[in-house]
């Protein structure tokens, strides 16, 4: 008798949405420094919905179900003192809401006392609360998509400190938040402090490996070829995903913070080593689920470069922070450390970072857009999370791509020398 897990049946998503009901009419509240992530968005769940609403005109509960826009409209009033007020200007009684916030955006700015002040993770979290607490009482159900947690990376804890994370996912749980979602959780071990919630950790892995596959359509896609690099132990799982879905090698190094010491708002590496096979030619793809200042991620691309042979070496992170600005970055590639940089739009990132040549930006509406979609209609999201059929699709075009590519170039030489 097999007792093994069953497969999960064959679902095709856009059917399900069309046999199903909305929970509720869909609002997306997007918070300060969301605005161009929200248009996007609003723009295929427009489209979509239009679409399905033509066949559903005589269902009540469709009643609604395509707007002009999904935006709900608010104001955030700012007093002189830093103090804040948010007012919704429209009613959300019975919305299903989602609540888009980039707690990182440090390019919105305030004023206090007379001085312009850059928002930090603190303030935009701060009025994530405002915004729950105008809505609670009134929308059906709030959802929050966060795609890089509010302190995140202070998860755990290993001397007498604060656990900033757990603290913030229990607080918008108590205040009524039934889902929270977010993007390659730095330890997503964290949701465990709200275990009646939904919380949802969505991997970037088919964005980003379809990025590339944009940036670099000569690139070579196998194990003889490209090596996954972890730039620590930390990121070996995410890694391992990435070599699993490329059918690639994988290398990490070993790094060993000193976190008793704190140097310039981080912890000082105090060991680097490369654990691995050789890369003579190969091209690397390092993959961490963030980039702060990115002394880190920059030497191991310099390791890989100049110690370990590798030929191309290309940076993945989720989140491009850049917090110590980037003339490293623009040094690094000046030096052939490293060749692109890819992270997503999910974060603010500053208009001189987008016009760097070196840097390449995945766009995550679509995906974020599918997945407010079928949330709305309390439909699965396990294809969506786990996209290994997608992206093993868009290896097979791209490889197929190559190949013609060859082929094309091989005609054109034989007949060159036949003439």
């Amino acid at each position: 008798m097999n007792c093994g897990v069953l497969p999960m049946p064959e679902i095709n998503l856009e059917k399900a949405v069309e046999n199903s009901i909305p929970v509720g009419k869909l609002g997306i509240l997007a918070l300060t420094g969301t605005d161009k992530l929200a248009k996007k968005i609003d723009f295929y769940l427009r489209k979509w919905r239009a679409e399905l609403c033509a066949a559903k005109r005589d269902n009540p509960h469709y009643d609604g179900y395509a707007q002009e826009s999904y935006q709900i409209k608010y104001k955030i009033y700012p007093f002189g003192s830093g103090e804040r007020k948010f007012v919704l200007e429209q009613s959300v009684r019975g919305y299903d809401v989602y609540i888009l916030c980039d707690v990182f955006n440090y390019g919105e700015t305030y004023e206090m006392y007379g001085y312009k002040n850059r928002m930090c993770p603190d303030m935009h979290f701060a009025d994530l609360k405002r915004a729950i607490s105008a809505i609670a009482g009134k929308a059906r159900r709030i959802n929050v998509i966060m795609p890089m947690l509010y302190e995140g990376r202070q998860d755990k804890r290993t001397m007498r400190e604060s656990l900033d994370c757990a603290q913030a996912l229990q607080e918008m749980a108590a205040m009524g938040v039934e889902n929270i979602v977010t993007f390659d959780a730095h330890n997503a071990s964290v949701q465990n402090a709200i275990p009646l919630k939904g919380f949802e950790n969505v991997r970037t892995t088919y964005q980003m490996i379809k990025a590339l596959c944009r940036a670099e359509p000569n690139l070579i896609i196998d194990k003889d070829n490209l090596v996954i690099i972890a730039p620590d132990a930390g990121a070996m799982g995410r890694c391992a995903y990435y070599a699993k879905a490329l059918g690639a090698d994988i290398g990490m190094f070993y790094k060993q913070r000193d976190y008793a010491l704190v140097e310039d708002g981080r912890n000082k590496i105090t060991e680097h080593e490369y654990l691995g096979a050789p890369l003579d030619g190969k091209s690397a793809i390092v993959v961490d689920d963030m980039i702060a200042s990115g002394d880190s991620m920059l030497k191991v691309a310099q390791n890989l470069k100049e110690k370990q042979g590798a030929e191309k070496i290309f940076l993945f992170s989720a989140f491009g922070l850049f917090t110590s600005g980037l003339k490293r970055f623009d040094d690094a590639c000046e030096k052939g450390w490293i060749n692109r940089v890819f992270t997503t739009n999910t974060v603010y990132r500053p208009p001189e970072l987008l016009r760097r040549k070196w840097y390449k930006q995945v766009d995550m509406s679509k995906y974020i857009a599918y997945l407010l979609n079928n949330l709305n209609h309390d439909q699965t999201l396990s294809i969506l999370l786990n996209p290994s059929a997608k992206i093993e699709e868009l290896l097979h075009k791209h490889n197929e791509r190559l190949e013609q590519d060859r082929f094309d170039l091989f005609t054109l030489a034989r007949k060159e020398s036949d003439e």
